[in-house]
């Protein structure tokens, strides 16, 4: 399900792509992930009348505000670069995550699981090649990644205030009315192929995040974790099914490196090391 959930997302990042490349702004694309999935996902959250003025507390605004820089980031990446390069740049997360984690909130770190990421920086930078020809694209994708590992670091502080699918809820309520006022600026004509591009956007984003929250309810993380650098290979697949694009030697070299780094890293940090 984890893998399944990884090529949805990555499928609503396809069609996404399609409509910036027709005109459509980064920002009404988002929009559209974040107000959809918050219909359809609000049933199964379970949302309770107390939990109502939560929504103003100012750490989930910063949640949700980073989550939404790191989706009109990659969005913006995408435009122009191949998406397998894009999500190479992106796993840039998991490095500041873990960093970050370390210097904010106390977490433990461990001598295999640094050098394993450190590897995989190196595979990052094989990726998007700084200084090298590396676009402005890639840094957009090198951005989005920093703004999703702060992200994470987000959601672990707050991990124990909040119910995680409150937590869900409370992120697509938030970045919808964010997003808003930036939507609906220079729309192109919304004839019926462009309506059903967005909807797949929408649900495959959606759809995509509701299985990884049924996966966690019943699966532990260690199992789980792993298996979220499927993303890489499903951006790899779709990128040359939709795209005709594939990674050259140097890129996929990097690609290789970030997956099996970072499936290592996680290896280690499920057995405390």
């Amino acid at each position: 399900m984890v893998v399944l959930a990884m090529f949805l997302i990555v499928g609503g990042d396809a069609a996404a792509t399609v409509l910036t490349g027709a005109g459509f702004p980064q920002t009404f694309v988002a929009w559209t992930r974040f107000a959809l999935a918050a219909v359809l996902l609000a049933p199964f959250c379970g949302l309770q009348r107390q939990e109502l003025p939560l929504i103003l507390d100012w750490r989930l605004a910063l949640r949700a505000g980073l989550i939404v820089g790191g989706i009109v980031c990659i969005l913006t990446a995408l435009k122009t670069e191949p998406m397998a390069n894009v999500f190479g740049g992106f796993f840039v997360g998991p490095i500041v995550s873990y960093f970050l984690s370390a210097i904010l909130l106390r977490e433990k770190i461990s001598v295999p699981r640094t050098l394993l990421l450190l590897v995989s920086f190196l595979g990052v930078l094989l990726v998007v090649r700084p200084g090298f020809g590396m676009t402005v694209g890639m840094g957009f994708a090198i951005l989005a990644g920093c703004f999703h590992g702060t992200y994470l670091v987000a959601t672990r502080w707050l991990a124990g205030d909040f119910r995680p699918r409150f937590l869900l809820l409370s992120q697509l309520v938030i970045g919808a009315i964010m997003l808003m006022p930036f939507a609906f600026q220079s729309l192109p004509d919304l004839s019926l192929p462009f309506i059903g591009l967005i909807t797949i956007s929408a649900l495959g984003s959606a759809a995509g995040n509701m299985l990884l929250v049924l996966v966690n309810r019943t699966t532990p993380a260690g199992v789980i974790a792993p298996l979220i650098y499927s993303q890489l290979l499903a951006a790899m697949i779709i990128g040359l099914v939709v795209f005709g694009q594939w990674p050259d030697p140097l890129s996929l070299a990097g690609l290789t490196v970030i997956m099996m780094a970072g499936v290592s890293s996680v290896w280690f940090a499920g057995r405390g090391r």
